[in-house]
Parts: C-alpha cells; sequence; structure tokens
C-alpha cells in the first residue's frame, strides 16, 4: 500500500481505498499536555501515538495474545511533522493506519487533527521481536493475517 508522503509528512489513505487496519480516537487535551508556549508539548504527540498504536492493537492484534504466543512488536523509528500547534480546549481526533509491511518491518502512518485541521502528521516503523531472546522475527501468521490484506499489489504476500 502506498498513502502519499509529502514534505511535510505522510497524508491521509485515499477514502475510495480505506485502509482495513486503522483506528480513530476522539483525544482530549489535558491542562498538563500544556507547555509554557501555551500549546501542547512536542512529548504529548508521542504519548498519543502510543495510545493510537496500542488501541489498533488491541482492536486487530490484541497485545496479551501477542505476549502469550511469545512475541511483541517493539517501535524502531518515529518521524513526526508539527504543521499547527494544538492548544487547550481544541477538538482532537487522532487517527493511525497501517500503510506498509517488507519482511519483519512493518509501517503505521498517523494524522492528529484539531478544529477540522491536520495539526500533526506521523509515520512509524516497527517489528516483532521473539520475547526470550530479543531478536526480531518475521511476521508470525496470525499478524499476516491481518497486515497482508492491506497491501493491493499483492508483493508483501510475495516476500513472505
Amino acid at each position: 500500500m502506498n498513502d502519499a508522503v509529502t514534505a511535510n509528512g505522510p497524508t491521509a489513505p485515499d477514502m475510495d481505498r480505506q485502509t482495513e487496519c486503522r483506528v480513530e480516537l476522539p483525544i482530549q487535551v489535558k491542562t498538563y499536555d500544556i507547555d509554557f508556549m501555551g500549546h501542547v508539548s512536542n512529548i504529548v504527540y508521542l504519548r498519543w501515538l502510543e495510545d493510537l498504536r496500542l488501541s489498533m492493537l488491541q482492536r486487530f492484534l490484541p497485545l496479551a495474545r501477542q505476549v502469550e504466543a511469545g512475541y511483541a512488536p517493539v517501535l524502531l523509528h518515529t518521524e513526526i511533522y508539527y504543521r499547527r500547534p494544538v492548544r487547550l480546549f481544541d477538538a482532537v481526533v487522532g487517527t493511525m493506519w497501517l500503510s506498509g509491511v517488507t519482511g519483519a518491518r512493518f509501517t503505521l502512518q498517523a494524522q492528529i487533527r484539531a478544529a477540522d485541521a491536520i495539526a500533526v502528521t506521523a509515520t512509524q516503523s516497527a517489528a516483532f521481536v521473539d520475547l526470550k531472546t530479543g531478536r526480531p522475527i518475521r511476521l508470525p501468521p496470525e499478524v499476516r493475517r491481518v497486515f497482508v490484506p492491506v497491501d493491493s499489489d499483492n508483493a508483501i504476500a510475495q516476500e513472505i
């Protein structure tokens, strides 16, 4: 799946080609999220991305089931593009979707919108690791069943 990535970060998937692995959450800006400049602190966006990722896992691949099977996802890289500030009392919605899978890695993209405008876009890459060895593993079969259908080109199926 090739969602657009611009100089300002990823854009949402085409609306006529909805991603199967996608979550959307309302986000409440808390008073402690605000920094001395009067807007949401940069570190808060990492927490919001974590909330979106955990929601996605709970919906599609519950973490407890993964741990029981002996593996878990680890985050490898996060890239955040700050487009506009988010302030206290803004109506905020976060969206995250699976945008790609290659070998042992997968890529997630996210948007955080405030007042119907894109405030932040982000791309994260992650992999699954064996909990005993701490080493990366190829996508487990139950993960493939969830992740692979989002690729419209079937390139992923050839790699696995």
